[in-house]
């Protein structure tokens, strides 16, 4: 029994959690347990289970006895970009010191293995996948884990945004070749180079996101997604 509830809490999470990344549970949007009982034909513990695990990942969160899939958070996104510049700026540099040739080139033919339409990467959920992968990979190249426990946390909290913001296959192509760019100057031993080119990219996909949420903050509103606003700024006294 134990391994049954086991395999229906790893299905069930499987569901939610695309649902919630594919935005067919929107942002703001209640779930109940007996709800998801019903709709998904599962029991209550691996519901709970599953919930369970979402809430880590910040997917959901409670409401009341309830839950909502958690509001899309402009303000966590901003946090979470300026937390990677600074974690995997820093990572690559040690990388560069670090890493052995066979280490960056396992990484380089993971990298291009996902390139758009040559065999990965051909959507939005495997964009994201493979881009979440790469960032991590190539952090663990550091040699530092808790570099890569932060960087692979932060990926999974803006797992769904990240999903926006590679809708298309020119987004998608464009962040290949931004990871590319990085690596090659990884390969070469070019830690600042490779640190610029990193941060840069961490920093114009975050400002990419944050101007399509902008533009189309009115209709995702008006598909009943929550977004959470920007805090204003602090004026000192």
């Amino acid at each position: 029994m134990t391994n049954v509830l086991a395999s229906q809490t790893v299905q069930l999470y499987d569901r939610l959690r695309a649902a919630i990344l594919s935005l067919d549970l929107a942002p703001g949007e209640r779930l109940t347990e007996r709800g998801l009982e019903a709709s998904f034909d599962a029991s209550r513990t691996p519901v709970r289970a599953a919930l369970g695990r979402l809430d880590a990942e910040g997917l959901v969160q409670r409401d009341g006895r309830g839950w909502i899939v958690s509001p899309i958070d402009l303000a966590e996104i901003g946090a979470l970009a300026e937390l990677r510049e600074a974690v995997e700026g820093a990572a690559v540099r040690l990388a560069v010191q670090r890493a052995t040739d066979a280490d960056i080139a396992a990484v380089a033919a993971l990298l291009d293995a996902a390139r758009p339409g040559e065999g990965g990467g051909t959507d939005a959920e495997q964009g994201v996948r493979a881009g979440g992968d790469f960032h991590e990979q190539l952090t663990r190249l550091s040699g530092n884990p808790a570099m890569v426990d932060a960087v692979r946390g932060a990926m999974t909290r803006l797992a769904r945004t990240r999903w926006l913001e590679v809708r298309t296959p020119a987004a998608r192509e464009q962040a290949w070749l931004e990871h590319r760019a990085v690596l090659n100057a990884l390969e070469a031993r070019d830690a600042d180079t490779a640190s610029r080119l990193l941060t840069g990219h961490i920093r114009g996909t975050n400002d990419r996101l944050l101007a399509a949420l902008a533009a189309d903050s009115r209709r995702l509103r008006g598909h009943g997604l929550a977004i959470v606003p920007d805090a204003p700024p602090v004026t000192p006294r």
